[in-house]
């Protein structure tokens, strides 16, 4: 999903079960987006026939999708959502203040729908959940996205919120808030804004190139590299910081996804195999220069080197015993330590390790998103 889709997606938001109908774009939305194809496409002929006043055919058409087996949550979601739409089209809506509230906000009155309409249904008891949704909807398409931001703040959370959220923060330039929501999101269970999350730390000012490496290794692993550059990046990181098997791998999954077809991605794969098969011939002897050193920077830089090779348990004994002896930069010590526990199946130990780096926000950044895939890696 491409950033311009999103905002779009989330300015239209879909609604749950209510007696408020959305402007048509919402709709076309949860035909694209929230349904599989057999049910989205009789959604959408539903939506065009209502659009038209053919609302007796367009019910049919919402029966024939209410028919379809094995419906998922997102295509009972879209369901109801366009039965929502069929009945103010119908007539068959809301009355009162409710009614109101639903004719304002489709005819683009948002002025009103934040105002009186609110201040009614406050009156009448009836101000709940998706109502407070619906006006918050409304400040993000008058362009008050601070007032959007500060409403979504208190509703506590949950999928339509978080990408309305999203995207006034995006408009109003709260990165924070958006790299929040894109979090939430991910916990919840929708992989696909880590897009957003590694756009914002990609953005983070001053990043070292190690910092930038562990940036580029969750691109990886979370199935967001954006084209041959971050392969060759990557890569090229992997060989500067002493990790030729690690950078080897990452210009294999970019040949075997048909990404890295060029000459220089041939030479930098040569390379790669050839510092690997060195350095594999003296991983031995770098062990024992590792563990006869004053302090314990080269056997964390031996760790993270395990790490690259695949040995994740001689990974987390050689860190740990670096740490032990004293290093230089504890934090970043324990972010190699928590990537080598997570991948030698130690979850909870992993998270441990990255929560326990302070003081640097940027080496904190990088420990944060670390752990929230950890959190979240299946």
């Amino acid at each position: 999903m491409n950033s311009q889709y999103f905002r779009t997606l989330a300015a239209a938001l879909l609604l749950g079960t209510g007696t408020v109908a959305l402007a048509t774009t919402a709709f076309v939305s949860v035909a694209e987006a929230a349904t599989r194809p057999q049910v989205g496409r009789l959604l959408q002929q539903a939506i065009d026939l209502a659009k038209n006043g053919n609302t007796g055919a367009a019910s049919a058409k919402l029966h024939e999708a209410e028919a379809v087996g094995g419906l998922t949550s997102g295509d009972q979601a879209a369901i109801e959502q366009t039965r929502s739409f069929i009945s103010a089209k119908s007539g068959s809506g809301a009355v009162g203040s409710k009614g109101k509230f639903a004719t304002d906000y489709n005819a683009g009155r948002y002025a009103a729908v934040v105002g009186e309409d609110a201040q009614e249904l406050r009156k009448a008891g009836q101000y709940d959940g998706q109502s407070q949704l619906i006006v918050a909807q409304a400040y993000y398409l008058m362009g008050d996205y601070p007032q959007a931001i500060r409403m979504l703040r208190d509703m506590g959370g949950g999928e339509q919120v978080e990408k309305l959220l999203m995207a006034a923060a995006a408009k109003s330039g709260d990165t924070e808030a958006e790299q929040a929501a894109a979090e939430r999101l991910i916990i919840a269970g929708q992989p696909s804004y880590w897009t957003y999350m590694l756009a914002g730390a990609d953005n983070t000012r001053g990043l070292t190139d190690r910092q930038t490496l562990d940036v580029s290794r969750l691109r990886l692993l979370t199935g967001n590299m954006r084209g041959p550059e971050d392969y060759q990046l990557a890569a090229e990181l992997a060989l500067q910081f002493g990790d030729p098997t690690e950078a080897q791998n990452i210009i294999q999954k970019g040949v075997t996804a048909k990404v890295l077809v060029d000459q220089r991605s041939q030479r930098l794969g040569g390379m790669a195999q050839a510092a690997a098969a060195k350095d594999a011939a003296a991983i031995a002897a770098t062990a024992q220069k590792a563990n006869a050193a004053k302090n314990g920077d080269a056997l964390v830089r031996l760790g993270e080197n395990y790490w690259g090779m695949g040995k994740f348990p001689d990974a987390v004994s050689a860190i740990q015993a670096g740490i032990k002896k004293g290093v230089t930069d504890l934090n970043d010590a324990q972010i190699r330590l928590g990537m080598a526990y997570l991948d030698a199946g130690q979850k909870d130990a992993a998270i441990r390790a990255f929560n326990s780096v302070k003081g640097d926000p940027k080496q904190q950044m990088i420990a944060h998103i670390w752990s929230v895939y950890t959190r979240t890696a299946k």
